[in-house]
């Protein structure tokens, strides 16, 4: 705290210009004694506002460590005195309460009218209600202090969002509150995500579909896929392997051989010999 004192017939000394102060005005701040223009000059608070010293024969008008002239405590926008007035204070700028509640306070993302004094907020992500305005968008009920989600802006209650805006698992119709496996914009929990014959789960498993239903590898080859004529060994196709077809025979691109040699015919010639397939070479031995 500074405080400006006359002295009398004791000698006290600036603690800046070394000065006799003996009945001459002074300022004493943290415990030191200045003479006013080594005050002035080093410690005195600048105006907000106008930005000149405040000087020792001027009230200093403070608030959070901001500080004006009397003359100069007015409102940025209208200019009118705010000493001894209600103001707020926002951007290190003042303002009078008509300014700012209708320029700058904030508003409701429901009503978009604004938050006067003393008002009950609510605020979630970003997002401001008054206390009449937090309600469920589709049923209108108060939501207070209970859960919610909030869809396109608005606040929907959990029965609400579950009932109308929510994915539901294609297996087992319940609620899938996160997460999840999603396949031809078919939702599953990841739990129901599982082979429909041997209910093994799939999710990070490899995986084919038919009839919008998943199947593991070995289920789907044993119950639909055709049959290697060599090895007799399900072709499944899973992940963009090859095979041949060849009248009504199918084969592994790997096991269309010719029978005698064993040579790899893809893409090649090839004579059949009933159930077999030859090279030109081995049909002329």
């Amino acid at each position: 705290m500074n405080s400006i004192t006359e002295t009398g017939d004791v000698q006290i000394l600036c603690g800046l210009c070394k000065k006799n102060l003996a009945g001459l005005r002074y300022v004493l701040h943290d415990t030191k004694t200045y003479c006013v223009q080594c005050y002035e000059s080093n410690f005195a608070n600048r105006c907000e506002a106008c930005q000149n010293i405040i000087s020792t024969d001027s009230k200093d008008l403070a608030y959070k460590e901001h500080h004006w002239h009397e003359k100069c405590f007015f409102c940025s926008m209208c200019r009118v005195t705010l000493v001894d007035k209600p103001f707020a204070f926002k951007d290190d700028k003042i303002y009078c309460s008509n300014c700012h509640e209708k320029f700058l306070a904030t508003k409701c993302d429901h009503c978009h009218n604004i938050f006067k004094a003393g008002m009950k907020k609510y605020e979630y992500s970003g997002k401001q209600w008054h206390e009449d305005c937090f309600r469920c968008k589709e049923c209108k009920i108060f939501i207070g202090s209970n859960s919610f989600i909030l869809h396109e802006e608005s606040p929907i209650c959990v029965t609400c969002y579950e009932n109308k805006y929510a994915h539901h698992c294609t297996k087992c119709r319940g609620v899938i509150n996160r997460g999840g496996v999603k396949c031809k914009d078919m939702p599953w929990h990841k739990e129901c995500f599982t082979c429909s014959t041997c209910n093994k789960p799939l999710s990070a498993e490899k995986y084919t579909m038919k009839e919008d239903k998943p199947y593991c590898i070995d289920c789907f080859g044993a119950l639909f896929a055709k049959k290697c004529c060599k090895c007799d060994k399900p072709i499944t196709g899973i992940s963009g392997s090859k095979y041949i077809a060849f009248e009504d025979r199918n084969w592994h691109s790997d096991c269309f051989c010719c029978q005698k040699c064993n040579k790899n015919l893809v893409g090649k010639g090839f004579l059949t010999n009933g159930n077999d397939i030859l090279c030109p070479s081995c049909t002329k031995a």
